[in-house]
């Protein structure tokens, strides 16, 4: 295996660049994963021998925050102690679906809750929040926000993680967000450029092909990232997606693609900060590419950092050395290396990453999971409940009117808060995919009340729960979506529509305080969809 063994490096000097060898250099760019939650022996010896730059933590590293906190320490100390520059530690942390940091963590809704309260200082809070907790096991970079808008709504990857639909609405919280996380001292990535969310393919699985316009990405997809680099925003993720109106070279990825990293982002859109690219062992990659091909492609177009989520050792080794070659044989500047690395060593001194300080494992607990977060999250759901369809104006509920509650067992809690305003309430529970018996009660009790409350929890892909709403009689139904924004695509004769955007528990007390006047009404639908005002 390479070997870049070397005295420790001093920073604090006029150039950055004088104490590393070419191969410390080079190996700066490569953001590595080691499998497993333990630092094993051959993962020891690639992290001394190779000192990458930075390394990401997926789900299999993940056990518990004291667990984390005591994995990080180990990559932190070992690298140090090895003479190398400390590590970019990173994690996907959307909030939402995507969270690799979970259990004993605050779980934050899904982004697009945000942009529903309209509120930048909350996003800003949030942002603060969440890089707090990320912080206190060791993680300093989060690959989020999505800066994708959710323009297509069959979209199999994008759908649930971003902001919104609509750049005037999204960009303010997304950059309000990107502060938050960066005035908490965690690097915050804008993804996936040039924008992700018109693809109906998953670059996971195969390479997506965007035909939109140049003028439709200018308006539309490229907004968000322009939002983010006036935001100041620290990384932009470039995606493994096709866009012939940007890139002529039949399917060439963006993240490969120079007139798009270095013509669009760079020179075009003035962007100086850090440009990494998606994991380069995904399917649209890697099905075309050797991991060190891949690199060299992606380093050679402009990128400053390029990730590896399922690669062996030995073969981001020789991703590694493959770039190494490449300088020595002329096949890659030396100053792209050096240009990439200087904007690297910039961003870890900025962050204060280069005065590395082992965590406690001890106190992490005391540091997650703060009653002042679970504030924040209760705070999202109260201003970010959308009533995006209220036909009779029934909404809250009045004083001595009858409303039906239907709602998924597993949910007890929603008879619990469903009440108030002086409103007559009749529950009815059924089952999450409900049964021809479910339905004959529903319509039972949709007879007896002025109005019906059902809960869907994914009716988009449930014909049970859509066979439940379209029993009832729509001009008295009003139908909550507790997930899926796009449960009213499956019921749009309901005559009120409200939506949480995200299943966390929080939601419940929430919506049903929007309900029945406990709360305004004052999120605004931050998906739009045809037929909805």
């Amino acid at each position: 295996m390479l070997s870049l063994v070397a005295s420790p490096v001093v920073y604090a000097q006029t150039d950055p660049l004088a104490n590393l060898t070419l191969e410390q250099r080079v190996a700066q760019m490569f953001i590595v994963n080691l499998y497993g939650s333990q630092l094993t022996e051959a993962g020891r010896d690639f992290l001394t021998q190779l000192q990458p730059g930075g390394l990401v933590l997926l789900p299999e590293n993940i056990i518990t925050p004291t667990e984390v906190a005591k994995l990080t320490n180990v990559y932190q100390q070992t690298i140090t102690d090895a003479g190398g520059l400390p590590l970019l530690i990173a994690v996907d942390q959307e909030g939402g679906t995507i969270s690799h940091l979970h259990d004993g963590f605050t779980v934050f809704p899904v982004p697009a809750l945000l942009t529903a309260t309209g509120d930048t200082s909350l996003a800003e809070r949030v942002g603060q929040a969440m890089a707090q907790e990320m912080l206190a096991v060791g993680v300093n970079m989060d690959l989020a926000p999505v800066a994708d808008l959710e323009t297509n709504p069959n979209n199999p990857i994008i759908k649930r993680r971003a902001f919104g639909n609509d750049p005037q609405m999204t960009s303010p919280i997304l950059s309000a967000f990107i502060k938050g996380m960066q005035g908490g001292n965690v690097l915050a990535t804008a993804k996936h450029f040039p924008g992700h969310g018109d693809s109906s393919t998953d670059s996971h699985t195969g390479l997506p092909v965007i035909s939109l316009s140049r003028e439709r990405l200018e308006s539309v997809e490229l907004a968000p990232f322009r939002a983010s680099i006036a935001a100041g925003v620290s990384t932009v993720m470039v995606a493994h997606i096709w866009y012939p109106a940007l890139e002529p070279q039949k399917d060439l990825p963006a993240s490969m693609s120079h007139n798009i990293v270095t013509g669009l982002l760079r020179e075009e859109m003035g962007y100086q900060g850090l440009v990494v690219t998606d994991a380069l062992d995904m399917d649209a990659i890697d099905t075309v590419y050797s991991y060190p091909n891949a690199a060299l492609t992606a380093i050679k177009a402009g990128v400053d950092l390029v990730i590896a989520a399922h690669v062996s050792l030995e073969a981001q080794a020789d991703g590694i050395q493959a770039v190494i070659d490449a300088v020595k044989s002329g096949a890659i500047p030396e100053e792209r290396i050096n240009e990439s690395v200087k904007r690297i060593l910039a961003a870890k001194e900025k962050y204060g990453l280069l005065d590395w300080k082992p965590l406690d494992p001890t106190t992490v607990s005391s540091q997650l999971g703060l009653d002042a977060h679970a504030k924040l999250v209760d705070e999202l759901f109260e201003k970010g409940v959308t009533v995006a369809l209220d036909k009779n104006h029934v909404i809250p509920f009045q004083a001595g009117k009858k409303v039906g509650v239907i709602f998924p067992g597993t949910r007890p809690q929603i008879q619990q808060d469903c009440t108030g305003n002086g409103a007559v309430v009749q529950a009815l529970a059924v089952h999450t995919s409900p049964s021809g018996d479910d339905i004959a009660s529903a319509q039972r009790l949709a007879a007896q009340v002025d109005s019906v409350v059902v809960f869907t929890q994914n009716a988009d892909a449930d014909g049970h729960e859509q066979a439940l709403v379209k029993a009832l009689p729509p001009d008295k139904t009003i139908a909550v979506a507790l997930a899926s924004v796009y449960d009213w695509t499956t019921y749009p004769q309901v005559s009120g529509y409200v939506l949480t955007y995200s299943p966390l528990p929080q939601a419940v007390p929430a919506v049903c305080g929007v309900l029945f006047g406990k709360f305004p009404a004052n999120g605004k639908l931050s998906i739009k969809m045809n037929g909805l005002p």
